[in-house]
């Protein structure tokens, strides 16, 4: 079990803490939203979760079969609802991996990307279109 404590410093401005380590997190309110936009928000941070962790999961994969991922880019679009309550509908993303199309592990790490624990623990009602580019 991990720990996050998050303190509201005013503002709509929040610090969160990751307990192991003690690294910050600043948040804002999105400028479409009564914020400033100073900050990632926090519907920004489940984008980051999204990118991070399939990035992260690839990685695992990667060095399980004596690859060398350094370079990956991966990208998130977060898209917001028009309509209320005010949600995360989309998160498409694109995978930009330092590999050849023809690689023999191509299978094996897309399958780990779409198999990361946050894309499992997103709801079926945000579309999350994933592409990926083999350019190595």
């Amino acid at each position: 079990m991990v720990n996050v404590s998050v303190e509201y410093t005013g503002d709509l401005h929040c610090e969160a803490t990751h307990g192991p380590s003690q690294s910050r997190i600043d948040t804002d309110a999105p400028s479409d939203n009564k914020g400033k936009g100073e900050a990632f928000s926090p519907t920004d941070l489940v984008a980051t979760a999204l990118g991070t962790c399939m990035s992260t999961i690839m990685g695992m994969k990667a060095e399980e079969l004596g690859l060398d991922l350094r370079g990956m880019k991966v990208s998130v679009q977060k898209q917001m609802s028009s309509d209320a309550p005010r949600r995360i509908v989309g998160l498409p993303s694109e995978v930009h991996v330092p590999l050849p199309p023809d690689s023999e592990h191509r299978a094996a790490l897309e399958k780990a990307a779409l198999n990361c624990p946050v894309h499992k623990s997103l709801p079926a009602e945000i579309e999350r279109p994933t592409k990926f580019f083999w350019e190595g």
